[in-house]
């Protein structure tokens, strides 16, 4: 990205956190450095604030809607987390407060102590639980490629030598860069702030293509003035479950946010969740064998390969 790009970039998330301030659900937090151990239902039962992480663009997990408000599967689990924990706490009230993060600085905002809970779509990599915590897998998804029909682009060694967009901070970040290098596709590689910017560049044929989690890239598509230029191809480049983010050696949290999850798979009240986002007219995603799979039995395994 250019200097301009980047001084851009900073004006964009500027504005958007000054207008977020204004939000009585929004708050800045001061930050507490990743050494530093914060016990998280302690905080919560002296503030009476549970500090969630919202996504602006990451449609349907987690985004902002026409009203600024935050919205999305993920974003419902978190608010039943939040149901849960009240309840533990015995608190007559709990504030959720919303703090917006980006796919770049998301694992340091739960790190440092600016959210309580990451609720977005991040992937459960082996990578990021070396920093932080996981809950069980909520969603499984898989990297595929966005690209309009009329590029012609039906497979990764379409793309060589062409330009093609990635959301900076992703798992799709790294997984294109892999495979430039190992297949010598010779990829001019754009990195955008978000997923909407992404698929702009592929919608004003800036770049051919964007690698992303399918279901994303069905959501961009779904919300698009004219979701029938575009498709979604290629073979599967990895497998995404997805997890909400926690800090890491805070145990007694992590088995309430887990506790909560598991009665939800249980009981079905998931099911329904789930059917909200992605059994309806805007968009329709059946559920995965493997996903199935993590409501039976839940786990918190990584990607792969």
């Amino acid at each position: 990205m250019t200097a301009s790009g980047r001084v851009a970039g900073v004006m964009r998330a500027a504005c958007l956190a000054a207008m977020l301030a204004s939000m009585p659900a929004a708050i800045a937090q001061p930050r507490a450095g990743p050494a530093e151990r914060i016990d998280t239902l302690k905080r919560i039962r002296d503030t009476g604030v549970i500090l969630v992480g919202v996504r602006e663009s990451s449609v349907p997990f987690s985004f902002l809607d026409a009203q600024k408000h935050p919205q999305g599967y993920t974003v419902d689990l978190c608010l039943r987390v939040a149901d849960s924990v009240k309840a533990e706490l015995k608190l007559p009230r709990l504030e959720v407060r919303y703090v917006v993060v980006t796919s770049a600085n998301r694992i340091a905002a739960v790190e440092e102590g600016r959210v309580d809970l990451e609720c977005g779509s991040t992937t459960n990599t082996s990578e990021r639980q070396k920093k932080v915590a996981f809950a069980y897998t909520t969603f499984v998804a898989g990297i595929k490629m966005l690209a309009k029909k009329s590029s012609n682009v039906t497979a990764v060694e379409d793309l060589r030598g062409k330009k093609v967009v990635v959301t900076a901070g992703t798992t799709s970040e790294k997984m294109v860069a892999a495979l430039n290098d190992e297949r010598v596709l010779k990829l001019e590689i754009l990195r955008a702030k978000d997923h909407d910017e992404s698929f702009r560049l592929v919608e004003t044929g800036a770049a051919v293509a964007f690698p992303m989690d399918d279901v994303l890239l069905y959501g961009l598509v779904s919300r698009s003035a004219r979701p029938d230029d575009f498709a979604i191809v290629g073979k599967y480049l990895s497998v995404e479950p997805y997890a909400i983010m926690m800090r890491k050696d805070d145990p007694a949290f992590e088995r309430l946010v887990n506790r909560t999850l598991n009665e939800m798979f249980q009981s079905g009240e998931i099911r329904r969740i789930y059917a909200k986002w992605f059994a309806s007219k805007e968009l329709t995603v059946p559920m995965s064998p493997y996903l199935r799979e993590a409501f039976r039995l839940p786990n918190t395994h990584p990607a792969w390969p």
